[in-house]
């Protein structure tokens, strides 16, 4: 285009050049010279009108360049203020967990020291009774070194939701390890370890095992539920059971993650004491379970003003029950007689869930959906498993408490 131009400016030059040599007494030489210096002004002033555009574009641009450097001043200005807010947030946060775990660990503390002196008085008490059997005591000897040792560990066993089997809570089962590091089973030591009055001692240790274990999961976000089984004896035993209240009330901001489990049968069978205490616990906010329900027969206005929340039954006698028109069916403010798929329903109603327990084989899960039944447990689902090393330690009883338990004897 610039080409094209030229050769128009030549030719108006070269025309300009032509009308002087004609119309004036002008020479040749002098008509050409004149043609050449318009031909060039013209040259001359496209040039310079071309350079004004290309200067005003430059302008444009640097005025835009000028723009975006403001805006990203004012952008670090923005970052920079939002990043020292973040910084004295943070800074307030650790101040106040800094703070509050102090606080913890002085009341743990606390409750520690008056729990190994109870340990020592209950282990006192139980040098002095009558003779046992030779092999209970030594069973009994295994469970008093463990204890002292503190080598009360906890295992874990998943509990499930139904049918997608997304882990919901776990259960907690206390587990003694001998030296050589083999374990005693509730099995083996629970009946020497209630006639030595120990069950307190045991239940209190495994309790804050379990509270630790709830506060990391919930750290990680992790919204699960802890069983954590506590024998009659402890919800009446008058030496343990006020610590173990104080610690629980510290805590009560797990009460919708922490449930006491009991034996149905020991529930039927509850003291004065036990309903009290119960009533003390669950003024907290925390909920009970029932487990090892022999049969569906339960009251459940009964079970819903004492704070249970959850039934377990053995899966395969829970199928049985509700198979069968005629079998045993709870206690409710439904006069007719209830389906085997409404059992659960029911239960609901009185804000009451079912878990069906010992679950072994794919066949009976099978069967236990046809009833609606919203949680199952079991082999089937997870065996009970051993915490991780790392939270094993990181949970482990306190080494202050260890020490003094350790000078017992």
């Amino acid at each position: 285009m610039t080409f094209v131009l030229f050769l128009l400016y030549a030719a108006i030059g070269g025309a300009a050049g032509y009308g002087i040599f004609t119309l004036t007494d002008v020479g040749l030489p002098l008509s050409i010279v004149g043609g050449a210096v318009i031909t060039a002004l013209l040259g001359q002033i496209h040039i310079l009108m071309k350079s004004s555009n290309s200067t005003k574009e430059l302008d444009d641009r640097m005025g835009r360049v000028e723009k975006s450097v403001r805006d990203n001043y004012e952008r670090m200005d923005v970052v920079e203020a939002r990043t020292e807010a973040v910084e004295t947030t943070i800074k307030h946060e650790l101040t106040e967990r800094r703070d509050a775990l102090v606080s913890e660990m002085k009341q743990l503390e606390g409750l520690i020291d008056r729990l190994s002196r109870s340990f020592e008085n209950k282990l006192a008490e139980t040098s002095t009774q009558a003779a046992v059997a030779p092999e209970e005591d030594a069973v009994l000897r295994d469970v008093r070194d463990a204890l002292k040792d503190g080598r009360v560990d906890l295992h874990l066993q998943p509990i499930v939701s139904l049918p997608q089997r997304r882990v919901s809570f776990y259960e907690g089962f206390t587990r003694l390890r001998r030296p050589n590091g083999s374990l005693l089973l509730p099995a083996e030591f629970l009946d020497a370890a209630r006639r030595a009055k120990l069950m307190g001692i045991i239940d209190n240790l495994t309790l804050f095992r379990c509270v630790q274990i709830v506060r990391r999961l919930a750290e990680r976000d992790r919204r699960v539920g802890v069983f954590c089984n506590i024998a009659a004896s402890s919800l009446e035993d008058a030496t343990f059971f006020p610590m173990f209240l104080e610690f629980m009330t510290e805590n009560r901001d797990l009460s919708g993650a922490v449930i006491f489990e009991i034996r149905a049968d020991r529930f039927e069978m509850r003291s004065r004491t036990m309903r009290d205490n119960m009533d003390k616990l669950t003024a907290l906010g925390f909920r009970f379970s029932i487990d090892h329900a022999d049969n569906l027969e339960l009251d459940l206005p009964r079970l819903q003003s004492a704070g249970v929340r959850f039934v377990k039954m053995n899966g395969a006698s829970l199928i049985d029950q509700l198979r069968d028109p005629s079998g045993p069916r709870p206690v409710s403010s439904i006069n007719r007689r209830l389906e085997g798929d409404e059992v659960s329903a029911v239960f609901s109603r009185y804000g009451i869930t079912m878990v069906a327990e010992k679950m072994e084989d794919e066949a009976s899960v099978v069967e236990i959906l046809e009833y609606d039944i919203p949680y199952g447990q079991g082999h089937v689902f997870g065996a009970p498993r051993p915490i991780k090393t790392s939270l094993m330690e990181e949970t482990a009883p306190p080494q202050e408490m260890v020490q003094r338990l350790s000078s017992f004897g």
